[in-house]
C-alpha cells in the first residue's frame, strides 16, 4: 500500500517506517503536526518537542514533507472519540485528507506502542478516510522493542526527561544505546515504561537506515521546564544543525537497506512459534481435507426465537433467523430482516445493540459473508460487540442464524470496557469485520473468535492445522492480557474449538495441552488448579479458509473457584454436569453439560429426543436448584448438537417442553441450538453451556 508516515522526529515513528517498508510497503509521504508559536504543545496525541528539526528529517529521508499547525485542542478525552472540530484530533483529519487528496495514499504508518487514547482518536480518523493503520509497534515488548531499535541502527538522542530517575543535565542528549541499560534499571526500580509510553522521555532520530543524509546537531539549550525535586522535566531546543553525507550509495532501495536487520517481520512467526525441532517435526501429510458432502438440518416452519431477561439486566436472545422465500430474496434482504428483528427484541426491554456483549453468527455459506457484513455493520457504532462467526449446516432455507447476549441494567450497573483495535500490527489481528476483539464486562471476559491470521499481513499462516492453531491460541493469549493484566489462557473458564475436520482434533488437543504446560509449568496438573473445559466442535467452514477457531470466554478472577460435578446413566444415555463458580456470594458460576450415547448411529424419533432430553432437564433442575448462583448465570443455552442424530425442530421442541416442566418459575433460557458434524468424542451427541 502507498503509505504516509505520522512523524513526531522520535524513534518510534521512525521504526514504524522502517516496519513498513519492512512489510513490503511504499513510503510515499511524512506528515507532522507542529505547535502554534510554542517549542512544546502540552498535546495529548503528539509530541512537539524537537518539531524545529522536522524539515531537515524529511530532507534527510528524502520524501514530500506536508506540515500543519496544531489549532485544536484535547476536547474529546474519553476512551472513545466522536468528532469535535474544536479537538486536535480534527487537525490530523484536515491533513491526512490533504495528503490523501495530493497523493493518492492508501495506510498511515503511525509509531504508537501502548497509548490506547491515541490508537483509537488515529484509528477513527483513518476510518473516516477509509485508509489503513499500520502500527507494527503497537503492545510490542518495550524493553524487547527498545533493544531491536538499537540493533537496527535507529540512532536517537533524548531531547525530554519527565519522570523520577531522569535528570536533564545528565539524560539530556545521550544515545538510545546510552541510556537503555539505565531504563532497565528505573523499571526495575521504580516501574517506568522503558520505551518512555508513561511520557518519562521523548526523543529525536538523528540517523537510520531509510536517512539517505545523517542529521548533525551544532548548536542547542537546555530549558529547565519543572525544576522538580524529584522529577524534573526538561528538554533541548535545537538552535542550529545541519545535514552530513552518508557512506553508502542512496540509489539502494528501502527494502534493500532494511534487508539483514534483526527486525521483526510478519515472515518470521514460524520462528516465533516454533523451535527448530519443532518445524522439523510438523505434519507433513495433506489434513486438507476434502468435505463431506454438506449436511442440511430438517426444519419445519417454527418459530426458534427465545428470549430471557432477567432482573439483573442479562438478557439472551437466540434463534433469531435470516430465511429466503419468495418474499426476500437476496442476502443482504434476508439479513436485514434479521438485524431488524434483533433490534426490536432489544427495543422491547429497552435495550439497543450497543448493549449487546457477543453475537454468535452461524452462516449456511461463508461465500455469503461479505454480503451479510456489509448490513450487519450498520447496526452497531464505534464499539460493536464481539462475535464468533462460523458456517454450520443450517437447514436450506435458512441463510444465517443469530444468537447474542447481552446486559444492562440502571440499578446493577457492571463496569463494560471494549477492545477494537483495527489497525494492522505484530501484536494480533485487526478486526476483518464489524465486532471488537474482547469486551470485559464486570470480571467476565469475552472474546471473538480467533483465526490463525498473520496480524501484520492479515493472511493464513501456512504450514497445516499445528501452526494454525498455535497461532490463534496466542491471539487469544494476547488479547486476555491486554483486556486485563495477568490474565491467560488459564483464565478460561470455556472454551469452544472448532475444526473443519475430525481428523484435527487430536492436533488441536495436544496443541492446546501444550500451551498450558507451557505457561503453567508445575501448576498444571495440580489439584487446586481447575483447568478450562473445552469443547471440540466439527464445522463445515471457517472465515478466510482457516483450518480451526477458538472462541473463549474468562473471568479475571481465578483464585477460589469451585467445580461440582453431577452425573447419571439413564437408558443407554449418560447426562454429565460440570459446575463452577467462584466463593464469593454474588459471582455468576457457568454450567457444562453433554449427553452421551453408546454406538450413536441413526437419526433419533421425536420419542427418543423427548426421553433423552427429560433426562437432561432432570440434572439441570436439580443443578439450578442446589447449585448456588446457578439460577443468576448467563440467560442463555447454548446447545450443540450431532446433526446425523437430531432434527432441529424435534430437538427445539422437546428442550422447550422439558424446560417449561422443570423450571415452573418460568427463567427459561433462551435456546439457542447450534448443528455439528461431531465432538471429539464419539459418543457424544450434545454438548451444552450455560
Amino acid at each position: 500500500m502507498r503509505v504516509v508516515a505520522l512523524v513526531s522526529g522520535g524513534k518510534d515513528s521512525c521504526y514504524n517506517m522502517m516496519q513498513c517498508v519492512s512489510e513490503g510497503h511504499e513510503l510515499v509521504a511524512l506528515a507532522n503536526l507542529k505547535p502554534k508559536d510554542k517549542d512544546e504543545l502540552d498535546s495529548y496525541m503528539y509530541q512537539t518537542v524537537g518539531h524545529h528539526a522536522i524539515d531537515l528529517y524529511a530532507e534527510a529521508i528524502g520524501l514530500p514533507l506536508f506540515r500543519r499547525t496544531i489549532e485544536g485542542a484535547p476536547v474529546e478525552q474519553g476512551k472513545n472519540y466522536t468528532p469535535n472540530q474544536q479537538d486536535e484530533v480534527e487537525d490530523l483529519y484536515k491533513l491526512l485528507l490533504q495528503v490523501q487528496t495530493e497523493c493518492g495514499i492508501e495506510a498511515v504508518s503511525v509509531g504508537a506502542v501502548l497509548s490506547d487514547y491515541q490508537r483509537v482518536r488515529v484509528e477513527n480518523v483513518c476510518a473516516r478516510l477509509g485508509l489503513t493503520s499500520l502500527a507494527y509497534l503497537w503492545r510490542r515488548g518495550q524493553a524487547e522493542l527498545l533493544n531491536e531499535m538499537i540493533q537496527c541502527k535507529v540512532e536517537a538522542i533524548i531531547i525530554k526527561v519527565a519522570a523520577l530517575g531522569l535528570e536533564p543535565d545528565i539524560h539530556l542528549g545521550k544515545t538510545l544505546s546510552e541510556i537503555h541499560p539505565h531504563m532497565l534499571e528505573m523499571k526495575s526500580k521504580y516501574g517506568l515504561n522503558v520505551c518512555g509510553e508513561g511520557g518519562e522521555y521523548e526523543t529525536f532520530t538523528l540517523d537510520c537506515p531509510l536517512f539517505n543524509k545523517r542529521i548533525v546537531i551544532d548548536e542547542q539549550e537546555t530549558i529547565l521546564h519543572s525544576p522538580d525535586a524529584f522529577a524534573p522535566v526538561g528538554y533541548i531546543n535545537f538552535k542550529k544543525m545541519h545535514l552530513e553525507d552518508k557512506d553508502m550509495d542512496v540509489s539502494t532501495s528501502y527494502s534493500d537497506r532494511l534487508g539483514p536487520l534483526p527486525m521483526t517481520r510478519s515472515s518470521h512467526v514460524l520462528r516465533e512459534l516454533f523451535t527448530d525441532q519443532e518445524l522439523l517435526d510438523l505434519p507433513t501429510e495433506d489434513l486438507n481435507m476434502t468435505m463431506k458432502e454438506p449436511y442440511h438440518c430438517l426444519q419445519e416452519g417454527l418459530d426458534t426465537v427465545t428470549v430471557q431477561c432477567n432482573t439483573t439486566g442479562h438478557i439472551g436472545i437466540a434463534g433469531i433467523l435470516a430465511t429466503r422465500d419468495d418474499h426476500i430474496i437476496s442476502v443482504e434482504d434476508s439479513t436485514k430482516a434479521a438485524m431488524d428483528k434483533l433490534k426490536d427484541i432489544l427495543a422491547e426491554h429497552h435495550m439497543t445493540t450497543s448493549d449487546l456483549v457477543i453475537v454468535h453468527l452461524y452462516v449456511q455459506n461463508m461465500a455469503d459473508f461479505a454480503r451479510i457484513n456489509s448490513v450487519y455493520v450498520k447496526y452497531f457504532g464505534t464499539n460493536p460487540p464481539c462475535r464468533v462467526c462460523v458456517q454450520a449446516d443450517l437447514a436450506d432455507n435458512v441463510l444465517l442464524q443469530l444468537d447474542c447476549y447481552g446486559h444492562r441494567s440502571e440499578e446493577n450497573p457492571l463496569p463494560r470496557n471494549t477492545m477494537h483495535v483495527q489497525g494492522h500490527s505484530h501484536w494480533a489481528p485487526a478486526n476483518i469485520g464489524p465486532y471488537s476483539q474482547a469486551i470485559k464486562l464486570g470480571d467476565a471476559l469475552y472474546v471473538s473468535g480467533q483465526i490463525p491470521l498473520i496480524p501484520a499481513t492479515m493472511k493464513l499462516i501456512e504450514g497445516g492445522i499445528v501452526p494454525q492453531c498455535r497461532l490463534a491460541l496466542r491471539h487469544v493469549e494476547r488479547i486476555l492480557e491486554a483486556m486485563h493484566p495477568g490474565a491467560n489462557l488459564l483464565s478460561i473458564q470455556q472454551a469452544v474449538c472448532y475444526v473443519t475436520d475430525g481428523q484435527y482434533i487430536s492436533h488441536v488437543k495436544k496443541e492446546w495441552a501444550q500451551a498450558l504446560e507451557r505457561l503453567g509449568g508445575q501448576e498444571v496438573g495440580q489439584p487446586h488448579l481447575l483447568l478450562p473445559v473445552v469443547e471440540y466442535m466439527i464445522i463445515p467452514s471457517l472465515p478466510r479458509g482457516s483450518l480451526v477457531e477458538w472462541q473463549v470466554q474468562a473471568h479475571s478472577v481465578t483464585e477460589g473457584r469451585t467445580e461440582k460435578r453431577h452425573k447419571i446413566s439413564s437408558g443407554g444415555y449418560t447426562v454429565c454436569l460440570e459446575y463452577r463458580h467462584l466463593d464469593e456470594e454474588d459471582s455468576r458460576g457457568f454450567l457444562h453439560s453433554s449427553v452421551e450415547l453408546c454406538n450413536p448411529s441413526v437419526m433419533m424419533s421425536n420419542a427418543q429426543v423427548s426421553e433423552v432430553v427429560d433426562v437432561w432437564a432432570k440434572c439441570y433442575c436439580t443443578a439450578v436448584t442446589e447449585w448456588p448462583n446457578l439460577g443468576v448465570s448467563m440467560p442463555n443455552l447454548y446447545i450443540f448438537f450431532r446433526i446425523d442424530i437430531f432434527t432441529v425442530d424435534s430437538l427445539f421442541k422437546a428442550f422447550q417442553n422439558a424446560l417449561k416442566a422443570s423450571l415452573p418459575n418460568g427463567d427459561i433460557p433462551a435456546v439457542a441450538l447450534i448443528p455439528s458434524r461431531g465432538f471429539a468424542s464419539a459418543t457424544r451427541i450434545l454438548s451444552i453451556f450455560v
